[in-house]
């Protein structure tokens, strides 16, 4: 692994001289290559320059003694300032070719990400350093120069690559022993850490002064002082035979590194069962989620659910916590999805409560079956979720944890080994949820498979082991890998694409995601709702004064009269006013809101399924998208209003047939019609429409004749405001459309407008003191 150990004797044809390196004493399979490959490198005897009979060397090419000499001095001056640059210009290089090929593997990129740090540290090295010459000093900076221009014009070929250079980007143990084995090619001087390369620390929760407790969790304590008795039987012993002396986990990786020879990851699931039991009224279960389901019925408890957006992962491990009767749960999630969680917790399972964690918890029920938490406030809650005797963890995004030494994953760790030890039989169900478990190398697995209890540190968990030993093969053996990576998968890998179960999906389908303004800009929306709603409820009660009746006295209908005609005459007024608070300011207010949120969604999106459809109102919102998206290193394409038929073209054209472009950032009104764009399946819409016609018109820009895919439409909804009720209004409009030219049954909404029906819903809820 790594690069070959510096030949003795072409380090003498070169001039090199090899610096010995300190090595630790340590007994781990490590320390001994890293002495070995150190000493060799060391043995590397420095000969005179001019002394050719001393390694049997005859003048060749016409050249003289002398001539040999003057050549072997400038090689030597020049490597010996910088040795680890012919090998970083040898191997960038070899990543280059495999580039060009496309076959830029998992290995390849690890070595991408070493060569740039390996590279950086060297930039920083030569320039810093006293005793180089400013000649031999810009010669060097000259080299470096041209090993960062193969990086660039490598990572323009393929930009995930960018993604490794990421300040927060984990390097990993692979990476760690390529620059180790490197560096001691170079022949430079590691210190005992450098050499040896450990395993990963420990998760530690967080320190016990950023802890909260929040007052409802203090009452579940009360009323719960002990923990269910731990029931856990002892783990298995293993017989460990033709495995005792074998590194493992690196053949595991490499066994999905290598391939699948045309097998699909996922393990073998039970059969849908002929009726469907499990979903409420009104709502059906597809046959690829059922199946899933069905597995966890039967006793399966740790699952790496893969599957692609847009198949209902969610729904999945909802209704698998149900069947296996793991509640509490404890759903760790982004912030762009914890209310998303909570809602489909109820949806799917109405009989159950789920509460989410915000802030410090002052809202959070203790006594509900589903604990939701997004990952930036987890360190502050670690003290109390640790002892609430959850049966069941999800970690939602899981790929957010691959960074080992972020503690974000630290604390998800810990409470993951947490409950293992609590759970009643040491069997809870966990889940990890990723349609991008793999995003910069195979090592990416290390975290998740932690957290599923299926490797402990650097060695397969016992039944992991087991299972490998059960194949009767070893590493050394053409058939282990296949088997080895058929016994991973079969501890619960379940991945499938929109193209596997397209029979199941529906054509065409919107889904919502309701996400919680909880910053300053949130507030001040709320706030400015009250102050709307209190205002019209104020004209309503002038109103019903000067006709000389009593509020109170109204029946429903003469109530509904005057809300209606407040709301119309607010309205009117809204639509000539320059400046001032009103339903038109709000929503644009809402919409800069919910962009950052949306822009992170589709991000995830594009990491995960391919292309995406960003469709914003405002062009500040598609400003703040399109920064948010070069940001996170996203190619993307913009369509506005203002741009020439050439350039909107061009746009469109980039986006379906240059495959580096990942996101177009679309006006909804300006690319809601004559546009294909096809060759995306996920359209965003961080903004919703006035009307039902309007976002219908922006969804088919992608659900069209040619498009092979299922399309999911994801809406981004700010949930406790105006906005979660527009929403239902755009629903009700076209659920008008289906009953007036489908034949559809569905209830005839309002005939108002969106706008005006949004004035009457403040109004009625500042009446009832709702707002």
């Amino acid at each position: 692994m790594g690069g070959r150990p510096t030949n003795p004797f072409s380090a003498r044809r070169r001039g090199l001289r090899p610096r010995p390196a300190r090595l630790a004493r340590s007994s781990s399979p490590d320390s001994r290559i890293a002495r070995r490959v150190a000493t060799r490198a060391a043995r590397a005897v420095t000969i005179p320059i001019g002394d050719s009979d001393a390694i049997g060397c005859t003048p060749t090419n016409g050249r003289g003694p002398l001539a040999q000499t003057r050549q072997r001095q400038r090689t030597r001056s020049r490597d010996d300032d910088a040795p680890i640059i012919p090998i970083l210009a040898r191997k960038v290089r070899e990543v280059e070719q495999k580039a060009q090929k496309n076959k830029l593997g998992p290995t390849n990129r690890t070595k991408f990400q070493v060569i740039a740090l390996l590279m950086r540290e060297e930039r920083a090295r030569v320039k810093n350093a006293a005793d180089i010459e400013p000649a031999a000093r810009a010669e060097l900076l000259k080299r470096l120069d041209g090993i960062a221009q193969i990086l660039a014009k490598t990572a323009a070929r393929d930009t995930s690559l960018i993604a490794l250079l990421e300040p927060d980007a984990s390097v990993g143990q692979v990476a760690q022993r390529f620059r180790r084995d490197w560096l001691i090619e170079s022949g430079a001087e590691l210190s005992p850490d450098e050499l040896i390369i450990t395993r990963e620390p420990e998760p530690v929760a967080a320190p016990a002064e950023n802890q909260v407790v929040p007052r409802s969790v203090r009452s579940f304590q009360l009323a719960n002082p002990f923990l269910a008795p731990d029931f856990k039987a002892a783990q298995p012993v293993v017989p460990v035979r033709r495995l005792a002396n074998w590194e493992l986990l690196g053949p595991l990786f490499k066994s999905f590194e290598q391939g699948s020879g045309g097998q699909a990851a996922t393990m073998e699931l039970p059969e849908a069962p002929k009726l469907d039991r499990l979903s409420p009224r009104g709502l059906e279960l597809m046959n690829h989620q059922a199946r899933f389901i069905e597995s966890a019925r039967e006793g399966h408890r740790t699952f790496l659910l893969a599957d692609e957006p847009g198949l209902g992962k969610t729904a999945q491990s909802v209704l698998a916590a149900s069947v296996a009767n793991a509640y509490p749960l404890l759903a760790v999630v982004p912030n762009v999805v914890k209310m998303n969680w909570a809602r489909e917790v109820e949806r799917w399972t109405p009989h159950r409560r789920a509460t989410v964690i915000h802030g410090d918890g002052d809202s959070l029920d203790a006594f509900a079956d589903v604990v939701v938490v997004n990952y930036d406030v987890l360190d502050r809650h670690m003290s109390w979720l640790a002892t609430m005797g959850f049966r069941g963890m999800v970690v939602d995004e899981a790929h957010f944890i691959k960074n080992l030494q972020s503690q974000r994953s630290k604390n998800v760790l810990a409470l993951a080994d947490r409950i293992r030890k609590t759970a009643p039989g040491g069997d809870p169900l966990l889940l990890a949820l990723t349609g991008t478990p793999l995003i910069n190398d195979v090592d990416d697995f290390r975290a998740i498979w932690q957290f599923l209890g299926w490797i402990d540190g650097d060695k397969p968990a016992p039944e992991l082991l087991r299972k490998l030993e059960e194949t009767g093969l070893t590493p050394a053996d053409h058939g282990f890998y296949a088997e080895a990576r058929r016994s991973v998968i079969d501890l619960g890998i379940v991945r499938r694409r929109k193209v596997d179960v397209a029979a199941d999906l529906p054509a065409k389908r919107i889904a919502d995601l309701p996400v919680e303004l909880d910053d300053e800009l949130g507030r001040s929306i709320r706030a400015a709702e009250r102050e709307l709603g209190h205002r019209l409820a104020t004209r309503f009660r002038a109103l019903v004064e000067n006709r000389g009746l009593r509020v109170g006295d109204l029946d429903e209908d003469l109530r509904d009269q005057f809300i209606r005609a407040v709301a119309h005459a607010e309205l009117e007024e809204s639509k000539s006013a320059k400046s001032g608070e009103n339903v038109f300011t709000m929503v644009r207010k809402i919409g800069q809101a919910k962009a950052g949120l949306a822009a992170d969604y589709a991000a995830q999106l594009a990491r995960s399924t391919g292309k995406v459809v960003f469709f914003a109102k405002h062009i500040d919102v598609m400003d703040q998208a399109e920064a948010a998206f070069a940001s996170r290193e996203l190619k993307t394409v913009s369509i506005r209003g203002d741009q020439t038929a050439l350039a909107r073209q061009a746009a469109i054209d980039a986006f379906n047939n240059d495959p580096e472009v990942a996101v177009v950032v679309a006006s909804l009104t300006a690319a809601g019609v004559g546009v294909n764009l096809q060759a995306a399946s996920n359209v965003v819409l961080a903004e919703l429409s006035w009307t039902s016609a309007e976002q219908t018109q922006a969804i088919d820009r992608v659900h069209r004749i040619g498009q092979d895919e299922p399309v999911t439409a994801w809406r981004i909804i700010a949930a406790h405001t105006v906005d979660a009720r527009i929403a239902e209004l755009i629903d009700q409009k076209q659920g008008l459309a289906a009953r007036a030219l489908d034949g559809s049954d569905v209830e005839p909404g309002s005939a108002d407008s969106v706008q005006l029906d949004a004035l009457q819903h403040l109004l009625r809820q500042a009446l009832d003191g709702a707002l």
